[in-house]
């Protein structure tokens, strides 16, 4: 038994053929994200794509995300600059073939705040032009291009917006880590419903708008629960109606019908992603289309009458499938694959597992194996996810997890305490616990792997970006026995540092960060005993730093103050900066650069295979 063939890196990271396809608000058009001269541009055609053609022009990091504005003439698009997500929102006239940036004020960051098909030629918008910890709600006019401020706002994370794009109100962060919706009240506003801080847990809270008579707020909740569970919230009366709840699993999401607003599914996921259908009108469509691929089905667009749907299918060994699936008829009509080179290489198998954590609690992840070999004593790469909070390792297509089983390792994605997915109390068993429980349970489903005999124990790394890049770190200051090696992706090397340093418009999400984290004050020497830079002695593994200049979030200091004591310390080390990256690495040529580094790393200290030897 032999592995296959090297799955080149510009294939498994590079830019996609095409993706994220979204219908028209009529159904007659289909944009979606292409390459042009390697770079990610919105193109636009029929539906049977025949006559696509790019209708943007960027030349730097790409367009990541788009929407359809409601007249079905406009574009809208978000744009930073290097990754440091100052986001200025741009139009696409189709009609008369310009792009133009609506929001050009250095230092702002641009929020679509409320798009509406009853009120087609309007946006809202979010700019903390006045104060940078609060977003301003502006309306757009798309026909003259007018922006005119509408409202200041008194202290909102978020805002409430109905279908005539009329601001309701809005949620508000409070010191203790929780929130209140906020509705006005006469030339005022008044509280409409508070969520406690265990509540408010990111992936157990959110809004999803009004109901098709702006009287209800569609809310995700688990104040009712402890998993997240769909609501419908009344917020004159402050009461809630569960409408759909799994006891064992959170709500991932929701899809609402684009005219009456009523919710038609729900999505649940334990390790496979299904629908669980509300409106049984919607019923014999949904089966229709999940027939047509083995893959989890999801609804990634439609049109306003609800006739034609944009399905992507997710799959482990292959990048999403989509298809265009008219109610009509039934029939369903093959679009695109995200990346259709990875049809000539064996992918792997992702195979979902559980363990029990060393203090009772039920723990899940995802395993994918080499193909080809034995999974028998194998070298292993702990992959682990950013957030941490509300984020999760998902059943699919992981470019990372297929690069690491291509090369010859065990890929181990454990959904530690703290993920999103699994319910309310067990977000809350992350608090406090960065460097604690949190990475005992990456070190205890690294075991559960050993004891199978999947694993080699003296042959394993640890990888990861955001709070993954930290939590290599971890690896490699609190348990440095374990790992052979780490690669840190714009990883936090000091929490006392990080909590100081974060963006002015987190100021909401930073009450809950105090709470499930520590606070910069009054828990400052926790917070640095638990910060990795406080170990450095303690580093005995060769570590692979990477970091994007202009990250808002993890500021290159947090790389360069460890690689310094690193330098110090004569600890054996490669760092890379990239100076037109952010938060992780968005342009393919960095992308390619960091992986080449890394793969030639793991090879070197774990003994896998790499594309240049």
């Amino acid at each position: 038994m032999a592995l296959p063939d090297l799955i080149p890196l510009d294939v498994l990271f590079g830019n996609p053929e095409r993706r994220a396809p979204a219908l028209s608000p009529d159904g007659s058009k289909l944009a979606y994200l292409a390459p042009v001269e390697g770079v990610l541009n919105i193109w636009v055609g029929s539906t049977g794509l025949d006559d696509a053609k790019p209708v943007t022009t960027d030349e730097g990091r790409g367009v990541r995300q788009y929407w359809w504005a409601k007249d079905g003439q406009h574009l809208l698009y978000l744009q930073d600059t290097g990754g440091d997500e100052n986001w200025r929102l741009h139009t696409v006239d189709l009609k008369e073939g310009t792009v133009v940036d609506r929001t050009p004020f250095a230092g702002v960051q641009a929020r679509i705040v409320g798009l509406s098909s009853r009120v087609p030629d309007q946006v809202l918008v979010g700019l903390n032009r006045d104060d940078p910890r609060f977003h301003d709600v502006y309306r757009l006019h798309l026909a003259s291009g007018t922006l005119t401020k509408e409202l200041t706002n008194p202290g909102f994370d978020d805002w409430l917006v109905d279908h005539s794009l009329t601001v309701r109100g809005g949620i508000q962060a409070r010191e203790d880590g929780g929130v209140d919706y906020m509705v006005r009240d006469g030339e005022g506003w008044r509280v409409a419903w508070r969520v406690t801080p265990e509540d408010n847990t990111l992936n157990s809270s959110g809004v999803l708008g009004f109901d098709g008579q702006d009287r209800h707020l569609w809310i995700v909740e688990t104040t009712s629960g402890n998993t997240a569970c769909l609501s419908s919230l009344d917020l004159e009366l402050g009461q809630l109606t569960v409408v759909a709840r799994d006891d064992d699993r959170d709500l991932l999401s929701a899809v609402l019908h684009p005219q009456t607003f009523e919710p038609q599914l729900a999505a649940f996921a334990t390790d496979r992603w299904t629908y669980r259908v509300l409106d049984e009108t919607v019923a014999a469509d949904v089966a229709t289309a999940a027939a047509l691929d083995d893959g989890d089905l999801h609804l990634v667009s439609r049109d306003e009458a609800d006739r034609l749907w944009v399905l992507a299918f997710v799959r482990d060994r292959g990048s999403p499938l989509y298809f265009l699936f008219d109610r009509d008829s039934g029939q369903g009509t093959r679009l695109f694959e995200e990346q259709p080179k990875l049809a000539a290489y064996e992918l792997a198998e992702m195979v979902p597992f559980a363990f029990t954590a060393r203090d009772g609690l039920t723990i899940h992840g995802f395993a994918t194996f080499p193909p080809g070999v034995d999974a028998d004593n194998l070298p292993a790469v702990v992959s682990v996810h950013g957030g941490p909070w509300g984020a999760r390792h998902s059943w699919g297509y992981v470019a990372a997890a297929q690069w690491l089983a291509n090369r010859g390792y065990v890929c181990l994605e454990i959904n530690y305490r703290g993920s999103g997915g699994y319910g309310r109390d067990f977000i809350n068993a992350s608090a406090h616990e960065w460097a604690g429980r949190m990475h005992d349970d990456l070190i205890d489903g690294l075991e559960w792997a050993i004891a199978q005999g999947w694993v080699d124990r003296d042959r394993v790394g640890i990888f990861g970006g955001s709070y993954g890049g930290y939590a290599a770190l971890v690896g490699a200051t609190f348990t440095p026995d374990v790992f052979r090696c780490a690669i840190d992706i714009v990883g936090p090397s000091n929490l006392v540092s990080l909590l100081e340093t974060i963006p002015p418009y987190w100021v909401g999400i930073a009450n809950m960060f105090y709470r499930l984290l520590g606070h910069p004050e009054r828990d400052r020497d926790f917070l640095w005993q638990r910060s990795p830079l406080s170990r450095v002695d303690q580093i005995k593994i060769p570590m692979l730093i990477g970091q994007g200049a202009n990250d808002p979030r993890v500021k290159q200091a947090e790389s360069e103050q460890i690689v310094a004591a690193m330098v110090k310390a004569g600890i054996p080390h490669e760092y890379i900066l990239f100076a037109d990256e952010g938060h992780g690495f968005a342009k393919p040529e960095n992308m390619t650069r960091f992986n080449i580094a890394a793969e030639n790393f793991l090879a070197e200290h774990l003994g896998g295979r790499a594309e240049g030897s």
